[in-house]
């Protein structure tokens, strides 16, 4: 078999839009509905609750959210739970008065002021510690808010949408996350699906990303190898788009061509052998074919008309299998 035409996938069906949702790629059901839900709650006011793995894309859809809602035109400001240790998270996040704490030596504005008007994407919320649960709480019952070291009350006008890849309710359950939060946040729940879960959307994400790398690094590669190509629909992609958006950049990187392969060690090796396998069967295809063309590949007999590909493919793979056309030469 040989490389597949990447060029000949869309990267956004179009019933979706391209416009509509620029850089979220995928024709899959899974995704589908997801825009759909998207789209139904977008236009209102109502808090967002993003449910799905590491790498699943969960900031995308954020950010989806609110292109297509009346606060478009306003900020939409990111806060993650995680990054934030316990002790500067009021600061952080709701602002603070000069003064209020050795340090604070200017007024500085919060991430929730910051997101007046606008939408709050409020990430890895379920690594947000017990203790300072009840103050999101109380944000989301009573949409108000004090700087820290200040008295002064501010009204919180701002969309909330939360991620998180923790099971809230579990978390609940074990008493390491408050019942009312979690009622709050998960008014319009959305589960993103597992990259495993929309494999045929694998084939348009690599297109995506190989067209951008490529441009970045001034490259131009126009094919995915079909043995690569398996070997990425075969994988699990425990780390999701990431993860698979990580292993294209390193094979861009890798290119030597304008073929898009999968070099060693990209991916486990349980998923290498049977890739090297069906390198090996295409390297003896084109070499029978070579020696009964006498090592001719272009021409209308040459080897690339024969096997019915462009005669720059069947070189391409000549490179890169290693393949010596002259030793097929007649004397």
């Amino acid at each position: 078999m040989f490389p597949v035409n990447l060029m000949a996938f869309g990267e956004v069906n179009n019933d979706i839009g391209e416009a509509a949702f620029a850089g979220i790629v995928g024709q899959s059901s899974g995704l589908r509905s997801v825009l759909q839900l998207v789209r139904k709650v977008a236009a209102t006011n109502a808090t967002v609750l993003l449910l799905g793995e590491t790498g699943t894309g969960k900031e995308l859809i954020a950010r989806a959210i609110h292109e297509h809602s009346p606060r478009q035109k306003q900020p939409l400001v990111a806060f993650n739970c995680s990054a934030v240790p316990g002790s500067l998270f009021e600061s952080e996040f709701f602002g603070h008065e000069r003064g209020a704490f050795t340090g604070a030596h200017v007024q500085r504005p919060g991430r929730l002021e910051l997101a007046d008007r606008g939408t709050l994407f409020l990430d890895e919320v379920g690594e947000l510690p017990l203790e300072l649960q009840p103050k999101l709480l109380r944000l989301l019952q009573e949409r108000t808010y004090e700087r820290v070291g200040s008295s002064r009350t501010r009204n919180a006008d701002i969309r909330l949408v939360a991620a998180t890849n923790q099971n809230l309710e579990a978390l609940v359950g074990e008493g390491q996350f408050r019942s009312d939060l979690y009622y709050r946040l998960n008014v319009f729940p959305i589960r993103i699906p597992p990259l495993r879960e929309r494999r045929q959307d694998i084939p348009l994400l690599v297109n995506h990303f190989t067209k951008k790398y490529a441009r970045q690094m001034g490259k131009r590669i126009d094919t995915v190898s079909e043995t690569a190509l398996q070997s990425l629909m075969g994988w699990h992609w425990p780390g999701n788009i990431r993860e698979l958006q990580n292993v294209v950049e390193r094979c861009v990187i890798m290119a030597e061509d304008e073929v898009l392969r999968l070099e060693p060690g990209v991916l486990p090796s349980e998923v290498q052998p049977a890739a090297r396998r069906k390198d090996s069967g295409q390297k003896a295809e084109i070499e029978a074919m070579l020696r009964e063309t006498n090592g001719r590949v272009a021409g209308p007999h040459g080897a690339a008309a024969r096997l019915g590909v462009p005669v720059t493919t069947l070189a391409s793979r000549i490179r890169a299998l290693k393949i010596n056309k002259h030793q097929f030469h007649q004397i």
